[in-house]
């Protein structure tokens, strides 16, 4: 089976407010382990991630959904690391020219963090479906949406019913903030977290097919031979 990647970028530098991200990536992990149709996907984390991680990874994981976790500033773009760990932004343009490059590959972006939706407005450009954040979120708020999110893919929702999802569980503990996600997305019939069918689950479908119906079959010619086995006897007790 070919699988989804969620690659999840995480940055928290040393000079901004701690992140619950660690809890983050965990209760994802959970809930997709969990899911129904978890073996569709798997789950690729990079941690301290600085502004040349991210086409490294991109490059080295072919991700279909891009997931990043940590700061946001509306101006200045999302915040990576330095080097020495502390706060260095990537502003949206070289973001915008970095995911161009993906256009035929990725197929969901959500951007974790607060004052994202402009990033999210300009990568949308290149990609079909694009989350992000229109205010200030609080870190609970952020890990119950992702959370919802995507314990609705793992139950093969589509992004948009996800996306939705993810609204609803924020709504549990917060109702306030399920206004703040905002979803771009664009042709979402194309792009639901379709089943990928294995050889050997294919051998399966049709093997149960065909015992299925050559079993009516069969039901069916054993009773007209039960019929014509009667009509036999009855002729020939007729005849004696």
């Amino acid at each position: 089976m070919v699988k989804k990647k969620i690659l999840i970028l995480s940055a928290n530098p040393t000079d901004t407010t701690r992140l619950h991200l660690s809890q983050e990536v965990r209760e994802i992990q959970t809930g997709l382990q969990r899911a129904i149709k978890r073996e569709r996907f798997e789950i690729i984390t990079e941690w301290a991630v600085q502004v040349e991680d991210l086409q490294h990874a991109l490059l080295d994981h072919s991700p279909q959904i891009v997931h990043f976790s940590g700061h946001g500033s509306e101006n200045d773009g999302l915040a990576l690391e330095n080097n020495s760990g502390e706060l260095q932004y990537v502003s949206t343009q070289p973001l915008v020219k970095l995911f161009e490059f993906f256009k035929d590959k990725i197929e969901c972006v959500l951007l974790n963090a607060c004052y994202s939706e402009s990033q999210a407005q300009a990568i949308y450009q290149n990609i079909n479906c694009v989350i992000g954040m229109r205010t200030a979120i609080g870190d609970c708020s952020a890990i119950k949406f992702a959370v919802g999110f995507y314990d609705a893919l793992g139950a093969g929702r589509s992004y948009q019913e996800a996306f939705n999802f993810g609204l609803t569980n924020l709504s549990f503990s917060n109702i306030s903030e399920s206004l703040i996600p905002q979803i771009l997305i664009r042709n979402d019939s194309k792009y639901p977290s379709e089943k990928a069918f294995s050889s050997q689950e294919l051998e399966k479908d049709i093997e149960q097919y065909l015992t299925s119906h050559l079993s009516k079959r069969y039901k069916l010619l054993e009773k007209v031979c039960g019929s014509i086995k009667a009509l036999v006897y009855k002729a020939r007790d007729n005849y004696l």
